[in-house]
């Protein structure tokens, strides 16, 4: 199988893991690795088909990557703003001291912008009213199953995200076995059969690009926040509608939790850069007090 090469140096110090957090889901996530010699794998659909990324940071900062599959260009080209390249924080102002305190300490704290919605889709939409550890099985479960094995000379169990024909092809009982309840598996159902007009929100961005995707029915603001942080680096997209987010945004800056109203009245002043600010407070690791109510892990395989 062909590999494809490229060198890339940014002009900005380049955290990889800090600025591919909010890609990863979970530990095990069969998309996304970081491996023990410093290198970075990453699986992807695009339009000229999957691909395998792999990269490391050598030590004079230069980026060097390889990529495989029929996808390879586009991933290739697209390593810059994978990586935060395409950010932009000019006219960012911290309105509070925390967020400020946070700026200075995170001065490579970049957006990721991977260019591909559907990719981002299936997890978010997986993660609507469920816990974590729930929405990572299952993404675990889909990609293990209906995902194709990553093109290249890749880890063991390393897997692309399965494509919109194969979740169109998925069977009731196989969401079923995937823990995915019939209101979620009719979201992703839905989507997919439009998915090729969904990655036109990537090039219309902004709120444009986030009513589009809420088009598809079961898709709100939560979930197209979501996807726009991770397909084109939002810098606005707040995820309303969130269980933490509210919480930890009103202990970091007020002192008590909000709900919904009292985080869009907190973060008006932010716009429209309000979910740069959310990012910082949780890359500095601020997060909701553990108490009170907590959803509950179920298993939609033992219904």
């Amino acid at each position: 199988m062909p590999e494809l090469p490229r060198r890339w140096r940014p002009d900005y110090p380049l955290d990889v893991v800090g600025v591919l957090s909010p890609l990863r889901r979970g530990r095990g996530d069969p998309c996304l690795r970081h491996d023990d010699g410093g290198r970075t794998w990453l699986t992807g659909n695009t339009a000229d088909g999957a691909g395998t990324l792999v990269f490391r940071v050598c030590g004079d900062g230069t980026v060097e990557a390889r990529a495989w599959g029929d996808g390879a260009s586009a991933l290739l080209e697209g390593l810059p703003d994978l990586l935060g390249a395409a950010d932009d924080d000019s006219g960012f102002v911290a309105h509070h001291d925390v967020v400020a305190r946070a700026r200075r300490r995170l001065p490579s704290l970049r957006l990721v912008s991977t260019g591909r919605v559907w990719d981002a889709l299936v997890p978010a939409v997986l993660e609507q009213k469920v816990t974590r550890h729930e929405a990572h099985r299952s993404w675990r479960e889909l990609c293990s199953w209906f995902g194709e094995p990553a093109p290249g000379p890749v880890p063991e169990g390393l897997r692309v995200p399965p494509t919109p024909s194969a979740l169109v092809s998925v069977s009731d009982w196989q969401w079923h076995r995937a823990g995915v309840d019939l209101r979620r598996r009719s979201t992703l159902v839905a989507a997919a059969r439009v998915a090729h007009r969904l990655e036109e929100a990537a090039t219309l961005r902004g709120e444009h690009g986030r009513a589009l995707l809420r088009k598809v029915p079961g898709v709100g603001v939560w979930t197209a926040a979501e996807v726009a942080q991770r397909a084109w680096g939002d810098a606005d997209a707040v995820s309303f509608g969130d269980f933490h987010v509210p919480s930890v945004v009103g202990h970091a800056l007020v002192g008590r939790a909000l709900d919904d109203e009292g985080l869009a009245e907190v973060m008006a002043p932010y716009a429209p850069q309000r979910q740069r600010a959310v990012r910082y407070l949780q890359a500095m690791g601020y997060s909701r007090p553990r108490f009170g109510p907590r959803y509950p892990v179920r298993d939609y395989r033992a219904i």
